[in-house]
């Protein structure tokens, strides 16, 4: 089986040299430019962002959930892609210049060739207390980066496709792609910290703020270092290099979020950004709409955090006596009072829906913004598309990513070794198990670690029916994290 193995990885291996030998044309001739795109081409397309922009990203979440479907999808995938590299090099019709797409297209065979040798060594089950550890964790990281991988290379594509982002135009298209792309980023930061990633903010000991405030930090410094090029300076340059408000702003939620505390510095940096950049004068009228919605747009974001900060987070207690145990090191800013109350139930309701908002709007800002340089708008105006309809088609990609990214967030809590947790928490009724008579129902909830209750979430907020105010006693079950213990769940049964 193993030397099969060798035999695959090796005929990759020589067929990934083929593909690179291919010759591209550096400067095809104008007719090849402006050819029609083939049948192939288009297939190339279709099926490259099938498998880096759906299914390899699936697969990545699979593979943390340790589904057993991990392994057959990114197989398929990596079979799919490189048919899409062949496809790539082997089409007619219109011909590109060589850029960063068709570069970038070279160097993704160092990851997919890495994680098809990792992924023979992880199955061979060798060296399981020396060298293995260690190579789990190199398989882990490249794969997480897949999706920005997949991300990256899919916008070069389209920047092949359009001819975009040659000569002087490569400063602003870097500018926009790399911003619009960071909040997108931020976007999916917030939304996997606020929908799974409670036990992992509770372990850090510090706030969301704290960690918005270090990336707008190092954004703002990026910003103010890079946006200005040559001597002269322009009213654009002068506005980009004012992102020292980026890192001025994150020095100060940074400090704020000392002791996990909350604060709102990191929306009031997105609604001065939004304001600033929809102020951006413009040649285009189309430009102009744009640019304010991208802003209006940011700054509606802001705001949104700022509601979500003050009116639908926790309730915290400075309240000493009803502190964390053996927390002796937080003014317990993140300790929830008694939830037990109607007003404290309605406000959790309604953060539930409200959360989504933040960072929904913060997806349509990165659309916008990267789909906002001079040559895409140009283009739009020359095909007379009005502003309504270019903003909607922007709109309607951010539903449909942001739509991916929940969907990959609830792959992750459904599938795998989460699947029987979620199963118990939606209170599936199971048959009876020995020992038992009667059918019982299983209830999945926060227990208390061994330190005491959890600072992010309530002992009683997240368990339905917790309290039902006759007396009756319900037992808590948990699901203690592999790095705090390793222990098994454990399943309580509670007759009714």
């Amino acid at each position: 089986m193993a030397f099969l193995d060798c035999r695959r990885v090796l005929l990759l291996g020589l067929l990934a040299g083929w593909v690179l030998a291919h010759e591209h044309h550096d400067k095809p001739s104008e007719e090849e430019a402006q050819a029609p795109i083939d049948s192939i081409l288009w297939i190339h397309m279709a099926l490259q962002t099938l498998v880096w922009g759906i299914m390899f990203p699936i697969g990545m979440v699979l593979g943390l959930s340790k589904s057993k479907w991990h392994v057959p999808l990114q197989a398929t995938g990596f079979v799919l892609t490189f048919g899409g590299y062949i496809l790539g090099h082997s089409h007619k019709g219109r011909q590109f210049p060589a850029g960063a797409h068709g570069t970038l297209a070279s160097i993704l065979f160092v990851p997919i060739l890495a994680q098809l040798v990792i992924g023979i060594y992880l199955k061979l089950h060798i060296h399981e207390q020396s060298i293995r550890p260690y190579v789990v964790k190199v398989h882990s990281v490249i794969g997480k980066s897949y999706p920005i991988l997949g991300w990256t290379q899919m916008l070069f594509g389209v920047i092949t496709l359009r001819g975009y982002c040659r000569g002087g135009h490569l400063g602003q298209c870097l500018a926009h792609y790399i911003m619009g792309s960071g909040f997108i980023a931020y976007a999916v930061i917030i939304v996997i910290t606020f929908l799974v990633g409670e036990a992992w903010v509770k372990r850090s000991g510090r706030s969301p703020e704290f960690w918005d405030s270090c990336v707008i930090t190092a954004w703002g410094i990026v910003n103010t270092f890079t946006e200005h090029r040559g001597n002269v300076w322009s009213v654009k340059d002068m506005q980009h290099t004012c992102s020292t408000i980026g890192w001025a702003g994150g020095i100060l939620g940074i400090f704020l979020s000392r002791n996990n505390q909350r604060n709102v510095v990191p929306s009031l940096v997105l609604i001065l950004t939004g304001w600033a950049m929809g102020s951006h004068a413009q040649e285009l009228m189309i430009s102009t709409t744009v640019h304010a919605m991208f802003g209006n747009t940011l700054v509606l974001a802001g705001v949104a955090r700022i509601i979500e900060v003050c009116y639908f987070a926790p309730i915290y207690s400075r309240n000493l006596s009803s502190a964390t145990p053996g927390d002796s090191s937080s003014e317990h800013t993140l300790h929830e009072l008694d939830p037990s109350s109607q007003a404290k139930e309605d406000k959790s309701a309604a953060s539930v829906g409200f959360r989504h908002l933040p960072p929904f709007l913060l997806v349509a800002s990165g659309l916008l913004f990267m789909s906002a340089t001079d040559e895409e708008l140009r283009y739009a105006h020359a095909n007379d598309m009005d502003h309504v309809t270019y903003i909607l088609i922007m709109f309607s990609l951010a539903f449909l990513i942001y739509a991916f990214v929940v969907y990959l967030i609830h792959l992750y809590a459904t599938s795998g070794r989460n699947a029987d947790s979620f199963l118990y928490k939606s209170g599936i009724t199971l048959p009876a198990t020995a020992g038992v008579d009667v059918p019982v129902e299983y209830e999945l909830a926060a227990r208390e670690s061994r330190d005491g209750p959890h600072k992010w979430r309530s002992p009683y907020g997240r368990i339905p029916n917790a309290e039902r105010g006759n007396g009756e006693v319900f037992h808590v079950v948990g699901d203690d994290d592999e790095e705090d213990g390793g222990e098994a769940q454990t399943l309580v049964g509670a007759r009714r």
